[in-house]
């Protein structure tokens, strides 16, 4: 009876390793697409926030002559472009203040994202204008855009 010794199983059996690779394929199955709408949202993100310095050449202007909505000549904004490569150069309406934002679709993927910076005209003393995000391209491609030009 001395010489029996019990059999420890040492390792994993095929069968487990093979439920944890197909747990790992199912994670991968649904992290990857959600990474890749994550980062094309960044890169719109990108192109939002980098329209910055148009809407503060909109808003210095309205602060300091007064005047609802300056000609791009004015605000100082002939000739801005994006300085993202993501980013299609912006465009700008003197007639309302509102600044366009296109993506380029070669450089995150997807054709078609686009935005509209809106200001509103002021209506306190102060004069501080603030922006609306909408989406001006196609609704299918919200999901790209940040939630605060979703209209939802």
């Amino acid at each position: 009876m001395k010489n029996m010794k019990r059999n420890v199983q040492k390792g994993f059996t095929l069968i487990e390793l093979m439920i944890v690779i197909a747990i790992v394929a199912i994670l991968v199955a649904l992290a990857v697409p959600a990474y890749q709408d994550f980062t094309v949202r960044a890169k719109v993100a990108e192109c939002i926030n980098g329209a910055a310095p148009l809407k503060l050449a909109v808003a210095e202007f309205r602060m300091t002559d007064g005047l609802l909505w300056p000609t791009a000549d004015q605000a100082g904004v002939d000739g801005i472009a994006g300085d993202s490569f993501e980013c299609d150069p912006w465009t700008y309406s003197s007639g309302s203040g509102t600044i366009g934002i296109n993506v380029d679709g070669a450089a995150v993927g997807v054709s078609g994202i686009a935005a509209l910076l809106e200001p509103t005209e002021p209506t306190t003393s102060n004069g501080v204008i603030n922006w609306n995000c909408l989406n001006n391209g196609n609704t299918s491609l919200a999901k790209y855009l940040p939630s605060t030009c979703r209209g939802t």
